[in-house]
């Protein structure tokens, strides 16, 4: 069953699959599907619609009406931050771009009949697909640990509910209490990076329970900014931080979510708050639709194609794809990229070459904010790149607070950039 007027209403009527906006669509245009209303879905999207003028029909299939970004969710965590001030809707797409906004569940992908199957029974037909469905976790990764155990444990890796439920927690810790992560191997989803995470939990306990303390249990040797975060840590939150690494045990842990405990290479440690995050892998989408190779699918750097299959494009998390890091900067780079190679291939327009850009700000207290970044190219292997920075050790707090100001800067300009 292909995706209709009729097909909306039923949907409507059974409360699954609802569109943001009547459908707009110019007969006989080639039709472009986005799976995933993201960093990269919803940019890619908004700029498919945008440039190509109505000439192309736009279907973007994300299930939730307000997205909530994992960027800048650890300042919520830190009290920096409100949760309204990081939830966005779709109807400016849908309003203003001519997008058809579908709230559903993307199930399954017939790369034959080049259609994408809904949770409501609903199909939809494609010229071009988009998958940037973020991650999912790795079954078994965190022995004693899975989905059904994210209420106790939280992972608050996906934005919203999750984060909120954490923050909880950590304002119900006992005087003195303790707060655990259990941080993920690499590749990993950043953000919400996990040192940044802690250094807010961090700024909140030092706020409102000065003597409770946080154990990061470590399965990486080392991490990106970790001279950077150590060095914050010792001068805002001294004595209260203390992280297992895999020479201690950090890459040996299960958790008991019942009994509120982790076990350590065989030492088993009483906390009050467990943080899991564990291992990940590409959204599910992307291996139902067979063009993953192992955790992730693997993508041409030119245009972020399927190596498997030309007529699909994966952003983002989900996308094995060289040297750049799993971020929502990376993943709206991207998205212009193959927005604008998209374009080419259905309606000959110009097709510039591939260039990307990342930076991943990160808040160690309030107004102490630091970075990394990089520039990138496409080979003919990967998404190379081509030279980077990063903040420095013992930098002054004017310099600081500038780099926080130009995250504040950059949230506002990528919001602006996915929704319109």
């Amino acid at each position: 069953m292909k995706l209709n007027r009729r097909t909306v209403l039923s949907g409507l009527a059974a409360g699954s699959a609802v569109l943001a906006a009547p459908m707009v669509m110019a007969q006989g245009a080639p039709r472009v599907v986005v799976v995933g209303g993201g960093a990269g879905g919803a940019t890619a999207a908004r700029y498919i619609a945008k440039d190509s003028g109505g000439a192309v029909n736009v279907t973007l299939i994300e299930p939730t009406r307000q997205y909530y970004t994992c960027f800048f969710s650890n300042l919520y965590l830190g009290g920096v931050r409100d949760m309204d001030g990081l939830g966005h809707g779709y109807g400016t797409l849908a309003a203003d771009y001519g997008i058809n906004v579908v709230h559903d569940w993307a199930v399954g992908v017939d790369r034959d009949a080049k259609t994408v199957a809904l949770a409501s029974g609903a199909t939809v037909p494609y010229d071009r697909l988009i998958l940037s469905p973020g991650i999912d976790f790795k079954d078994g990764a965190v022995p004693g640990w899975d989905v059904s155990a994210q209420s106790a444990m939280p992972h608050a890796y996906k934005g919203g509910s999750q984060t909120e439920l954490l923050k909880a927690q950590i304002l119900a810790m006992p005087e003195g209490g303790r707060f655990a992560m259990v941080a993920p191997p690499n590749p990993y989803r950043c953000p919400p990076g996990p040192y940044e995470r802690v250094s807010m939990v961090a700024h909140t306990l030092k706020e409102i329970n000065p003597t409770a303390k946080i154990l990061i249990v470590d399965p990486k040797a080392n991490f990106s900014k970790q001279a950077l975060f150590e060095e914050g840590w010792q001068k805002h939150y001294g004595g209260m931080i203390e992280r297992i690494g895999p020479d201690f045990g950090g890459e040996n842990v299960s958790v008991n979510p019942s009994e509120m405990t982790l076990d350590i290479d065989g030492v088993v440690e009483q906390v009050d708050v467990c943080n899991v995050i564990p291992a990940q892998k590409a959204g599910a989408i992307a291996h139902a639709a067979g063009i993953t190779e192992g955790d992730w699918a693997p993508v041409n750097a030119a245009d972020m194609s399927s190596k498997m299959d030309e007529a699909i494009h994966v952003l983002g998390d989900a996308a094995a794809q060289g040297d750049m890091p799993k971020s929502g900067f990376s993943a709206n780079s991207q998205a212009k990229v193959c927005a604008n190679a998209v374009l080419g291939a259905l309606t000959d327009s110009r097709v510039f070459p591939a260039k990307f850009s990342n930076t991943c700000w990160s808040l160690i207290a309030p107004e102490d904010g630091v970075k990394v970044g990089a520039s990138y190219e496409a080979t003919e292997e990967k998404i190379a790149s081509t030279g980077g920075f990063i903040s420095e050790t013992g930098e002054d707090e004017a310099t600081r607070a500038q780099t926080y100001q130009e995250s504040v800067g950059w949230y506002a300009a990528i919001t602006s950039d996915m929704f319109g």
